[in-house]
Formats: C-alpha cells, structure tokens, sequence
C-alpha cells in the first residue's frame, strides 16, 4: 500500500483554503522553495519528517495522526474528535471502552 499522507496533505491543505505557496510560507520556508517543496510533499517524491508533519497539521489544524491513518473512516474519526472539547473527546472516549466491555461481556455468554 501505498503511503496516505501525500493526498491527505493535499485534501487538507485544500480544505483549510491554502495554496502550496501558502502553506509554505506560513511553515516559514524560503519564498522560492515554498511551493516546490510542498508539491513534492504531495506528489509523495519527498516525505516531511515528523516534526514538520507535526507543524503541518497545526496550521492546518488536523492531527498529525490523520496523515498516516491507512483507513480513511479513522481518519474522519481522528479529524472529527479533534475539534471537539476535551472534556467531550474523554466522554466518548468512556463510552467507547464501556461499549467494548459490554459487547465483549454480551459475546462471553453466547
């Protein structure tokens, strides 16, 4: 398989209005290498390491982890409980593991 993050970089740079230059400049790169580098990024040719996805996904306010889930349902996910308060993501975070429990307990009797 191939790596997800190239065309997540691209859908979420799009999605939060950058262009390539944008996205570039706003990383501090040096104006004439912003676009190119970001291009290669997205084409998969270079990949950025972790602390520049890290500085990626902040600006486009993502997870970092959203650029390198292989299942596009996590990675909706990821995005979708990111934007919600903390105090949310550690409630559906108890419902989720009560869920596991009481669905593991339900196949236990079977």
């Amino acid at each position: 398989m191939d790596t997800p993050t190239p065309a997540r970089l691209k859908a979420a740079r799009k999605a939060s209005g950058f262009t390539q230059q944008q996205l570039g400049l706003a990383l501090g790169m040096e104006p004439n290498t912003a676009s190119a580098r970001m291009n290669q990024y997205e084409k998969g040719k270079h990949a950025p390491d972790f602390l520049t996805m890290k500085r990626i996904a902040e600006k486009l306010n993502v997870p970092v982890a959203y650029f390198y889930c292989e299942e596009e349902t996590l990675a909706e996910l990821l995005c979708a409980i990111s934007k919600l308060p903390l105090s949310s993501q550690e409630e559906l975070l108890e419902e989720l593991k009560n869920a596991d429990l009481t669905e593991a307990k339900s196949g236990d009797r079977r």
